[in-house]
């Protein structure tokens, strides 16, 4: 086991509250958590973005990232990138965007790059993740989507949004970087609720994990424990 990479797992973890019930007490208990363990990036709804802006200020390392298209990806592009802009206006310094899965299901390429094109462009450099929602796609889909959205100019390939209610699995982490070499980056997300599910995602590519605030909670807790043993 990599206990350097455990000793600095707080910097691979993205922690969120982007469920549609998500209360306010829920942010101001993910800010707490986030100010403790130091995680890289932290991520609410957008209509509670700004507030997790600011009440994230003062910490220098942990950084906030806003949802575009979240969670469906049908909005449409214009509407995704008046929404990256207002995030970007908040503060935010990553973006985790849903494609159009329709559309990549329907063969339309075209349309797919050009949505993902926008907000990467709209993003003038802030790091743009692209969920594929890999649950509701095949393995060709799932090939295909990296490609365009690798063309695209993304930072990352992201899984899913979590709502799909399938965990992502190693064998799709292994596809997706057979897919993508080194060109970008991968971040798991959806069924991550243990060490050892992210140790063996992160055996398989993974460069950045994003989870639940109670299950990154855990998380922490026990890698601290083997990293003491």
């Amino acid at each position: 086991m990599d206990k350097q990479m455990l000793n600095n797992l707080a910097r691979l973890i993205d922690v969120s509250c982007v469920k549609t019930d998500v209360t306010t007490a829920q942010i101001d208990a993910m800010v707490l958590a986030a100010k403790k363990h130091q995680f890289i990036c932290a991520f609410a709804m957008p209509c509670y973005t700004e507030y997790l802006v600011s009440r994230l200020l003062s910490e220098e390392a942990v950084q906030v990232g806003g949802v575009v298209g979240f969670p469906s990806g049908a909005d449409t592009t214009a509407m995704k990138a008046a929404q990256a802009k207002e995030l970007l206006s908040f503060g935010c310094k990553e973006l985790d965007m849903v494609i159009n899965v329709g559309a990549l299901k329907s063969g339309d390429d075209r349309t797919v790059y050009h949505d993902i094109r926008t907000v990467v462009e709209t993003a003038r450099g802030v790091p743009v993740k692209s969920i594929l929602e890999v649950a509701y796609l095949t393995d060709s889909e799932i090939e295909r989507a990296c490609e365009i959205a690798v063309t695209a100019g993304v930072s990352f390939i992201k899984t899913g949004t979590g709502w799909a209610g399938k965990p992502t699995t190693t064998g799709t982490v292994s596809l997706i970087k057979k897919a993508v070499g080194d060109k970008v980056k991968i971040k798991a997300a959806g069924g991550i609720r243990d060490l050892s599910t992210l140790i063996q995602l992160h055996d398989a590519g993974c460069d950045r994990f994003g989870i639940g605030v109670s299950a990154a909670i855990e998380i922490m807790e026990a890698a601290k424990l083997v990293c003491s043993q």
